[in-house]
């Protein structure tokens, strides 16, 4: 499966379907603590086990930065 992981493409593992948790995991995020959309729709933590991804799908991935 190729999704776009922020703006770039990315090869999952080739299982039938694949929910956003997993697919965080595989691209290296594991325990991260991060924001992630979806097509341009957020999807909360709890969320992320019960998103399917499809081939194609745009998923953004973004990490709180700290500074002042």
């Amino acid at each position: 499966m190729r999704i776009d992981l922020n703006g770039d493409w990315r090869e999952l593992a080739p299982e039938s379907e694949t929910d956003v948790a997993s697919a965080l995991e595989q691209l290296g995020y594991g325990r991260s603590v991060i924001a992630t959309a979806l097509n341009g729709e957020f999807i909360a933590a709890a969320e992320r086990a019960r998103t399917r991804l499809r081939d194609g799908d745009r998923l953004e991935v973004l990490a709180p930065m700290q500074g002042g």
